[in-house]
């Protein structure tokens, strides 16, 4: 089964859509498998990352922001705005896929664990993730 997510995000930051791809992985009736996520986007990435304590998020956020800064004179890549080429080399530090095993028709995630899409823009709106579940 593959499907296309429209994963909505309000602008950048760490947005979690697990519940989404839960119910995906519920209507593949598939027992024992795998799911393969992918972002269709060069400015965004895919994270399992703790879903209980909102502060590990933000501070994932600071770091990257950190690490990554806006505004470096070396960016020759600019005309899309400030946020953009960090945007391309925080995506390119990050995932563009995930893999995650279904096991008794249900995703092997951890207790505290949730996908997370990161856009790493100023951009509100969809981002695409396609989703592939296989037995």
């Amino acid at each position: 089964m593959i499907k296309t997510l429209h994963v909505s995000v309000p602008g950048q930051g760490l947005h979690e859509f697990t519940d989404q791809v839960r119910s995906l992985v519920a209507s593949s009736h598939v027992k024992d498998g795998l799911c393969t996520l992918f972002i269709q986007h060069t400015s965004a990435s895919l994270l399992i990352q703790e879903n209980a304590d909102p502060s590990v998020r933000h501070d994932l956020e600071a770091w990257l922001n950190r690490l990554v800064p806006e505004n470096d004179p070396l960016y020759t890549h600019t005309l899309e705005g400030p946020d953009d080429m960090p945007a391309h080399i925080k995506a390119s530090l990050t995932a563009s896929s995930l893999s995650i095993p279904v096991i008794n028709g249900q995703l092997a995630l951890g207790t505290w664990q949730g996908i997370y899409l990161w856009e790493h823009r100023y951009y509100s709106g969809n981002r695409n993730c396609i989703v592939h579940i296989s037995s």
